[in-house]
């Protein structure tokens, strides 16, 4: 087990019963002894970027779910550390945030590949040593992310193929159901 940190992926157990994570991989952006944040990749927010930022109509880009904390914000990961200043990287070759008119202003105009870039609706947060206790209760698997998952063409097949990466018995994990007492 790799140890929190930016740049983590958190693959939630396959039982985990929690609905906010059910089946969730959340890439970790910072873990401190004051606490944690990241987002969730694979899930699915109802609206696109320009039902929520006017600014941005003519642009459908899915919007994630980012977590249950403040969904009144949106953030962003990108590959474009040359052309949306102030982002911070949190991978080789991803970064969180940065400015958000410029980055506005860059897709409008066309200058960004839909794939280089991801929203999120709210954030997924844990205060000081919450998230510790998680591990502890063996509720996250931690896998070292990749660009190629955080930014993965298929959002429902991110849990599983991060479950890949550990291999070994966590690959069988693959096709548990959801709810063991149904088999």
């Amino acid at each position: 087990m790799i140890e929190p940190g930016a740049g983590i992926l958190l693959i939630a157990d396959p039982f985990l019963k929690d609905p906010n994570f059910l089946r969730t991989v959340v890439f970790l952006c910072e873990h401190k002894e004051e606490g944690s944040f990241g987002f969730v990749l694979n899930r699915p927010f109802t609206n696109t970027i320009d039902e929520l930022i006017p600014e941005l109509q003519d642009h459908k880009l899915p919007v994630f779910y980012g977590g249950p904390v403040q969904q009144d914000t949106i953030h962003f990961l990108h590959q474009y550390p040359e052309d949306i200043p102030g982002g911070q990287e949190i991978l080789n070759g991803v970064y969180w945030g940065g400015d958000f008119d410029k980055m506005v202003e860059l897709l409008r105009s066309n200058s960004l590949d839909p794939a280089r870039i991801r929203f999120y609706i709210g954030y997924s947060g844990w205060g000081s040593g919450q998230l510790d206790d998680e591990l502890k209760e063996k509720s996250w698997l931690t896998v070292k992310a990749t660009r190629k998952l955080v930014f993965h063409r298929n959002f429902e097949e991110i849990w599983k193929e991060s479950l890949k990466l550990l291999g070994g018995d966590y690959e069988m994990m693959i096709n548990f159901p959801i709810d063991p007492q149904l088999n």
